[in-house]
């Protein structure tokens, strides 16, 4: 074999030799002894985490708690009445008496019309009345003088019958009268214009010395009742055995809510309505508030709470413990020895900031808020409490990772 072919297997070999090593390399891993020294470890990432140190989490202790269940929604603040003043009358407007936006009572005059007309013809009324009142007073005279004349037969019978009917048509002249006495008053009276409620007035629609009718749409003035107020609010059908149970027992307590979430009223829920609307799926609830302090407007949005029930004494946990999986809800539950479990529970109620729990857990046991990525049946954790979230006794030895942190749930 000359010396060439001798230098092209030896170049051959050292390739072979340099892939070989090159293909093992990434895999494998080295782990520090006692002493210091490396030694081959098993296959794995250069440089990965040492599985066998424990996991660092964040847990809070279960607590009991007494938890409102609650339904939310959006409403429409609407004025518990409202009415438009129009005039009854035809005429000229010679007075207006109140101002825009005025608290007036009911029976308040609002503006006058001019009475002359009316005036007169009330006292036309009047004087037929009484003329009338004369003719039925001399005709009752003459009935009584025919009468006793008839008894003596100074007369015949038939002019008793004659005057005797004359006063009886008479007596129901002055009825009528009186009536046409009482109509002309009702008139006279629609001059001066009064607030049918109390309420507060809005913005004048007419000026003083316009002629007004009583055909007028627009009116003079809208009334609206500002207390107590009432808002109109929709909540999914679902809900409605939960209404109709809460309902049967008294009015339902509910809140309405400022931009802020602060609650700026209190009220109750008055009536269901009858009828589920099939377009939404929804249905529509009023409820009415004092309105002291004028917080609600009509026509304004309103974000309402409604309190359905409350949950006394119930386990409650922060919602970033609950999890999800094939099977439904579970908790990570740290047991003695700072190992974990998996436990499944029932959640009864859950909002953003904590969900009572009916089963599967109990007042003062560990659950897991954050670190979920590396946990599973029986494994090993520290606790990380730096802020005190589990009671003493409870936790965990080592350094454990920091991380955001989940408030408790309140008591």
């Amino acid at each position: 074999m000359t010396r060439g072919r001798w230098i092209v297997y030896a170049l051959v070999s050292l390739f072979l030799v340099a892939g070989v090593a090159y293909y093992w390399a990434p895999w494998q891993t080295t782990e520090q002894t006692p002493g210091g020294k490396g030694k081959k470890g098993k296959k794995g990432k250069k440089g990965g985490p040492n599985t066998s140190d424990p996991v660092p989490i964040l847990a809070v202790t279960a607590k009991v708690a007494d938890v409102p269940d609650y339904l939310d929604g959006v409403g429409t603040a609407k004025a518990l009445n409202t009415v438009t003043v129009r005039p009854q009358v035809d005429g000229k407007l010679i007075s207006v008496s109140f101002s825009e936006g005025q608290d007036v009572p009911k029976g308040f005059v609002l503006a006058k019309i001019d009475p002359a007309t009316y005036q007169a013809m009330y006292d036309q009324a009047v004087a037929k009345k009484a003329q009338d009142e004369a003719m039925l007073a001399n005709a009752k005279l003459d009935l009584e003088r025919y009468i006793r004349l008839a008894a003596t037969n100074a007369v015949n019978k038939q002019q008793v019958d004659t005057t005797r009917a004359l006063v009886a048509q008479l007596e129901a002249q002055v009825k009528a009268d009186q009536a046409a006495i009482d109509n002309a008053r009702t008139i006279l009276s629609y001059t001066d214009i009064v607030a049918p409620i109390a309420g507060r007035t809005g913005i004048r629609m007419v000026d003083e010395g316009n002629i007004v009718h009583a055909s007028d749409a627009n009116g003079i003035v809208i009334i609206t009742q500002l207390k107590p107020i009432s808002v109109m609010f929709n909540l999914p059908q679902q809900e409605l055995p939960k209404l109709n149970r809460g309902l049967a027992e008294g009015p339902l307590p509910i809140d309405a809510l400022g931009p802020d979430g602060t609650v700026v009223d209190k009220g109750k829920v008055l009536v269901i309505d009858n009828q589920v609307d099939q377009t939404t799926g929804t249905v529509k609830l009023k409820a009415e508030f004092p309105n002291a302090n004028l917080q609600l407007w009509p026509g304004q949005f309103a974000n309402v709470r409604l309190l359905i029930e409350t949950l006394y004494q119930i386990v409650v946990v922060p919602t970033a413990a609950i999890q999800r999986g094939p099977t439904g809800t579970f908790v990570y539950v740290v047991q003695s020895g700072n190992t974990v479990t998996v436990r499944p529970v029932t959640v009864r109620l859950q909002d953003d900031q904590q969900a009572a729990v009916q089963e599967g857990l109990s007042a003062g046991e560990i659950v897991v808020t954050s670190g979920f990525g590396r946990l599973r049946e029986g494994e090993r954790v520290v606790i990380d409490d730096s802020q005190g979230q589990v009671d003493p006794g409870t936790k965990g030895k080592g350094k454990g990772g920091k991380g955001r942190r989940i408030p408790p749930p309140s008591d």
